[in-house]
């Protein structure tokens, strides 16, 4: 019999997926179309003969959004691992700040990175610099993958033009430059909070993670690598180059599609005794270079690229025979290919969930009312978080509550970046069984689901919960309506 009630429907699939996952053990790729055919049965809101349909649906638009990415990501961390290119990169960040903190380097380049790229992109990159980095060290893995994750969780919810902070800038009618200069302001503190405090703490509880066998490279080629001389390992620029080409062929369109967006609503910027910048004079260039931006941008373009240069790199540095590198490359990619069919099966969950009407019945359930200002606030993040915890995607919980909020901004008494950021911080709380991120970060890097939960779900949530009080303290304090 199918279940109207959204809520009944969400708790029957959480016990489901608790079950399945945590209690049998199943693999996670079938444990999960399990789970989503018994949220599809519960549902009133599809019909039971198209379930399958819908999950088929939900799995090949995840599939669709990451599957290249994942598979040259694979071919990336193989080429980078095996090549010594991560050793290298890891060697020279640990010449400048030194081995014991070279954590604050893992952290540092995943926050910049993950302005112009998103979230999945900056963890393909940086997991093998990480699992270089335990190699070497001998420890501190748990600490490696919390900075790194708090790094690009933080700005990838508060900093534009990361998507979804950029279209709750432009639905609530907020400045973008207001918005990335107190983005900024709340990401670095939170990150410190969630990233280093709790990154340090969780790593002395959990017993030291092994380095397992992920993404086509195993614990034991690691570690060979990291007794290899410098002269062996490939040059610095070689080394960078497959994180550079993404990165800049990413944060290419990034850039060219935030002017064209400035030029044609005919914003203009003050240059002091200069004069004024018309983006507008600048519309009709910018719209005849954007398709080549955009397709050199693109994710499956940009790091496929990427993956070309890092397999070349291993050709050349290990000297292997064609047939013989091949074969490697082939069986990185069926790694990948696992991989993304875990996350894909978490994506069509997440959007079974979606599809029973949680996030409508949720936004229903919680009371917007209270008065306009701190208030507003807590109701904004509470929305977010329930539809976040719900459904899975940070994204849609964002978006979903922006359109909701957009109504209260006229009547606001706390400027509306505060409302902003609030939404934000509750899109990222608790990132669970019901999001593919969880299982990008359980499989990239190399973790148990027990392990991902302890580090990934309660670092998603300490961001979460410390730039809620952040933010509500200093409005309270300087409202700047």
């Amino acid at each position: 019999m199918a279940i109207g009630n959204p809520l009944i429907v969400f708790v029957i699939g959480l016990i489901a997926v608790i079950a399945l996952l945590v209690w049998l053990k199943l693999p996670a790729f079938l444990g999960l179309v399990i789970a989503s055919l018994i949220v599809g049965a519960a549902t009133a809101a599809v019909p039971l003969s198209e379930v399958p349909t819908e999950i088929a649906g939900g799995f090949g638009e995840t599939m669709t959004s990451v599957g290249i990415p994942i598979l040259m990501a694979a071919l990336i961390g193989k080429g980078m691992m095996e090549s010594g290119a991560a050793e290298r990169i890891v060697r020279s960040f640990q010449s400048v700040t030194g081995e014991e903190r070279s954590y604050l380097a893992l952290w540092g380049s995943s926050s910049a990175l993950s302005i112009p790229v998103f979230f999945d992109n900056v963890f393909y990159l940086m997991a093998p610099l990480a699992r270089s980095m335990r190699a070497r060290t001998g420890r501190d893995y748990a600490l490696f993958l919390c900075v790194v994750g708090a790094g690009a969780s933080t700005t990838h919810v508060f900093v534009p033009p990361t998507p979804g902070p950029l279209a709750i800038a432009l639905e609530l009618g907020v400045d973008l430059g207001t918005t990335m200069i107190a983005g900024v302001l709340v990401a670095i503190p939170t990150t410190v909070v969630a990233g280093i405090l709790y990154g340090r703490w969780i790593n002395d509880r959990l017993d030291d993670i092994p380095l397992r066998e992920t993404m086509g490279s195993n614990a034991r080629e690691v570690e060979e690598l990291a007794e290899l001389p410098d002269s062996e390992l490939p040059g610095l620029f070689e080394a960078t180059l497959p994180i550079l080409l993404a990165v800049v062929l990413v944060a290419l369109s990034t850039t060219a599609n935030y002017l064209f967006e400035m030029a044609s609503t005919g914003v203009s910027a003050s240059l002091g005794p200069l004069g004024t910048l018309n983006f507008a004079a600048f519309e009709g260039p910018l719209e005849t270079i954007q398709p080549a931006t955009a397709f050199l941008g693109d994710p499956n373009f940009a790091l496929t690229a990427a993956a070309l240069a890092a397999a070349l790199t291993y050709l050349r540095v290990r000297q292997l025979d064609r047939d013989i590198w091949t074969d490697e490359l082939v069986e990185a990619l069926k790694s990948g290919a696992h991989i993304a069919a875990i996350t894909s099966a978490g994506g069509a969950f997440g959007g079974l969930l979606a599809t029973s009407g949680i996030g409508d019945y949720i936004t229903d359930l919680v009371s917007v009312g209270g008065g306009n200002g701190v208030m507003v606030l807590v109701s904004a993040w509470v929305i977010a978080a329930a539809i976040r915890i719900a459904q899975g995607s940070a994204t849609v919980a964002m978006i979903t509550t922006a359109g909701i909020m957009a109504p209260q901004v006229p009547e606001l008494a706390v400027h509306p970046v505060y409302l902003a950021l609030i939404i934000g911080a509750g899109g990222n709380i608790c990132s669970w069984f019901n999001d593919s991120g969880f299982w990008l970060v359980k499989e990239i890097g190399g973790l148990t689901q027990t392990e991902t939960l302890k580090i990934w779900t309660a670092l998603t949530t300490i961001v979460s919960v410390t730039a809620f009080v952040m933010i509500v303290s200093v409005a309270s304090v300087l409202p700047l309506a």
